[in-house]
C-alpha cells in the first residue's frame, strides 16, 4: 500500500514503478469524484456515482472504503482475492484511512508512505499540477498535517525529494517483500513441498 498527502507524488511513483513491475496488479479504486484531466474510467480509477458507490460498500464489496476531500473513495475486492492466491504482488495506491481498513482483513499488508520533502513543496507541486483552484489547494494543504500524523502507521517511509532516488527506494522495498516467507512459499509451493518445508513455519 502506498500512502501520501495529495501532491507528494504518490501517483507518478506509482506510475514509474509499474513501467519496471509489469507482473504487478495495480488495484484500481473507485471513486466518486469527477475525473481529472487525462484521467481515463478504468484505467487510473472507476468513477460511479454515490448511489453504485453505497450499493457497493452496503454488499461488502469494497476491501476498503473511505470519504476524502468530499468524495467517497473505496477498493473492491474481487481482483485483489484473486491475484493475492495466486502469489502476486498487488499494489495500492490508497489513503491513511484506507490503509488502516486493509490491515485488518490482510494483516500482512505493506504500506509504504511518501512524504515530500517540505510543506512549502508540497504546495509548490500542488499549483504546478495545475489541476485544482486556489481553495482546494488550501484545504488539500490543511488536510496534508493530519494525513502525515499517521506516518507511523506504515512500516516504510520515503521522502520524495529526488524522484529518481525515491522510485529505488520504493522498487527496493517491493524486491524485499517478494522475498518475504509468506510470499514465497505461495509462489514456489511445489519447491517447498519438495524440500518438505511446511508452510507453517516462519
Amino acid at each position: 500500500m502506498v500512502v501520501a498527502p495529495s501532491g507528494a507524488g504518490k501517483s507518478s511513483l506509482v506510475n514509474a514503478l509499474l513501467q519496471h513491475e509489469s507482473s504487478m496488479v495495480l488495484s484500481v479504486s473507485c471513486t466518486t469524484r469527477p475525473p481529472r484531466p487525462g484521467e481515463e474510467h478504468e484505467k487510473h480509477y472507476r468513477f460511479i456515482g454515490v448511489d453504485e458507490f453505497q450499493t457497493l460498500r452496503d454488499a461488502g464489496a469494497l476491501l476498503e472504503w473511505a470519504e476524502v476531500h468530499g468524495n467517497f473513495y473505496g477498493t473492491p475486492r474481487d481482483r485483489i482475492d484473486e491475484a493475492l492466491r495466486a502469489g502476486r504482488d498487488v499494489l495500492l495506491e490508497i489513503d491513511w484511512q484506507g490503509a488502516r481498513q486493509v490491515r485488518q482483513h490482510i494483516p500482512g499488508a505493506i504500506g509504504i508512505f511518501i512524504l515530500p520533502p517540505s510543506i512549502q513543496a508540497l504546495e509548490t507541486r500542488l499549483k504546478n499540477r495545475g489541476q485544482d483552484e486556489d481553495h482546494v489547494i488550501a484545504r488539500r494543504l490543511l488536510a496534508a498535517g493530519s494525513e502525515m500524523a499517521h506516518v507511523s502507521e506504515c512500516q516504510y517511509v520515503i521522502i520524495n525529494q529526488e524522484f529518481s532516488v525515491a522510485l529505488e527506494e520504493l522498487r527496493s522495498i517491493v524486491l524485499a517483500a517478494r522475498l518475504r516467507y509468506a510470499t514465497q512459499a505461495i509462489r514456489h509451493a511445489e519447491l517447498f513441498s519438495q524440500l518438505g518445508i511446511s508452510k507453517t513455519e516462519n
